[in-house]
Formats: C-alpha cells, sequence, structure tokens
C-alpha cells in the first residue's frame, strides 16, 4: 500500500503535472531557498568536518610531547639543562629532547612582545622540548627524578590547557552539525510555504479534479514531483556554488583557523550527499503540505 502510495507520486504522470504551473512565484522560492540552504550547508559541513580534523590534529600533537621549563640561577642554567637532557636520555618513551635556543624562544615571544626581546634582560626559564614515543612515558616517575637531579626542572605535560583547546573544537564540530539540522528545518520550512501556496493558488482545479474523480494522491503526486525535481536542481546549484566557494578559500598554508576551512582527500565527496538529502526533505514536506492541505479541501 505504501509503495503504491509512493510509486504513484513519484512516477511521471502529464495529466497530473499540468495541476501545477512549470514556472512562477512558487517555483522561484523553492528552487532559491533549496539552493541557498545547500550553499550554507556545504559551509556547516565544511566547518564540522575542519574542526574535527582540528581537534584531533590538536589532541594528536599535545599528547605526542610535553615541556620542562628550567628555572635556575644564572650560573646553574647550563649545569641543570644538562642534567635533564641526561636523565631524560635514561628515560623510557622519550623519543627525542632538546634544549630551544635563544633565538627560538625569542621567535615564541615576538608574537607577544615584538622581534627584539632582549632574553638577557628577563628572567626566562630554560625550554626543553621533549618528544615521546608511541607508549608514552612516566611523567609521576619522571617529576622524581628531575627532582633529585635537577631541582629547577618542572614538567608540563600541557593538559592544564590541552583539554578547553580540544573541548572548544570538539564544540565547533558540535555546532556545525546543529547547523545542519537547522539548514534542514528551514528548507522544509520554506518549501511547505511554497507548496502550501501552490495547492491555495490551484484550489478550484483541485475540486475540479476531484468531481471527476481524481483521488487525492493522484493530486497529491503533482506537487510532490515537481517540489521534488525543483528541490534537486536548487541543491544542486547551491551545492556546485558552496564546493567551488570553499576551493577559494585559502589553502592552510597561512597558519590561521579559518585557513584550514575545507575538505580533505575522499571528504570532498561528502557536499554530493546534500542534493539528494534536499530533494529527500523537499520531498517530505510536499508530501506532508499536500496531503494535509487536500485533507482541509473540501
Amino acid at each position: 500500500m505504501i509503495a503504491d502510495t509512493l510509486r504513484l507520486m513519484i512516477a511521471p504522470n502529464k495529466a497530473s503535472d499540468t495541476v501545477v504551473p512549470p514556472t512562477g512565484f512558487t517555483a522561484r522560492l523553492t528552487v532559491f531557498a533549496a539552493g541557498a540552504m545547500a550553499f550554507l550547508a556545504v559551509f556547516a559541513l565544511a566547518l564540522s568536518v575542519s574542526t574535527g580534523r582540528l581537534a584531533d590534529r590538536w589532541e594528536a600533537e599535545l599528547n605526542s610531547s610535553v615541556t620542562i621549563r628550567i628555572s635556575a640561577p644564572a650560573d646553574q642554567v647550563e649545569a641543570q639543562t644538562l642534567a635533564v637532557l641526561k636523565v631524560l636520555d635514561q628515560t623510557a618513551g622519550v623519543a627525542s629532547a632538546r634544549a630551544l635556543e635563544p633565538d627560538e624562544q625569542r621567535a615564541l615571544l615576538a608574537p607577544w612582545f615584538g622581534p627584539d626581546v632582549p632574553l638577557e634582560e628577563l628572567p626566562l626559564p630554560r625550554l626543553v622540548d621533549v618528544v615521546q614515543g608511541p607508549q608514552g612515558l612516566d611523567a609521576a616517575g619522571l617529576r622524581l627524578r628531575l627532582a633529585a637531579e635537577a631541582p629547577g626542572a618542572v614538567l608540563d605535560d600541557h593538559s592544564r590547557w590541552r583539554a578547553p583547546l580540544v573541548d572548544a573544537a570538539r564544540a565547533l564540530r558540535m555546532l556545525g552539525w546543529i547547523a545542519l539540522g537547522l539548514i534542514g528545518i528551514t528548507t522544509a520550512a520554506m518549501i511547505t510555504l511554497a507548496a502550501n501556496a501552490a495547492l491555495a493558488a490551484n484550489a478550484q482545479v483541485i475540486r475540479v479534479l476531484r468531481l471527476v474523480g481524481a483521488r487525492d494522491t493522484f493530486i497529491a503526486g503533482a506537487f510532490v514531483r515537481r517540489f521534488t525535481l525543483r528541490g534537486l536542481i536548487g541543491a544542486a546549484a547551491g551545492t556546485a556554488a558552496g564546493i567551488v566557494a570553499v576551493i577559494l578559500l585559502p589553502n592552510g598554508a597561512e597558519g590561521g583557523f579559518l585557513t584550514g576551512l575545507g575538505f580533505e582527500g575522499l571528504g570532498w565527496l561528502s557536499p554530493v550527499l546534500i542534493p539528494p538529502l534536499g530533494a529527500i526533505v523537499a520531498f517530505a514536506a510536499t508530501r506532508a503540505a499536500a496531503l494535509r492541505t487536500l485533507s482541509g479541501l473540501r
């Protein structure tokens, strides 16, 4: 029964298709709404995918490295740095370790203090960058060894600010999916309005068709087919425009967050799902609107 009804609504029928005007305000509204929402859906999808990728990268990078700060009197800094490097060389789970040079520390401070930071006049700690191996290291045990060999050394495993960064990126990813859901709901609402307008404009024709024995599913099928096709065409055009816009965005080479917005690899295939999903939304919205309106036209 349900399959027969769907087939009646989807299969082309020239007689019933004459009920719905091929052009006009409702046609333009449906195509425009579907196209605009599909365009926005591409960006929402790109935001969700990109922030998910960003969260994974941040978590991987922060999990794989730790930093050791050495705060000691000037005449002991070098000796404690060597002691820290010796301890790290004997610690399981350490892939590599090196003390940052003054020029590297100056580069780290440049965004806040400018390029000409007088490091020799500032009581800055010496930094040691540690890269963990695949198995990781025992942070608690390393802290005990550092306290014994280099009292001025402090191990920072980035846990204090790692979690907020990753949580923020994941929250943005969730916002992207929420935006996709809202876009779908808005598209359904706009198409429903257009379908209702078309049904109201053709109320007299619908009554005549009923007088000659036409069933509601026969009449609704005309609206469903026409509006589903319009939704598909609009969504395809909007998706194509959105993909072009994403391609034209700056690539990730400039280092900003928005420059990484986009798709990678097989991820470029995901926007292809938007037009058929738009058609499904148009089909469901028009069918519900048509059957509801027809039931009220007696």
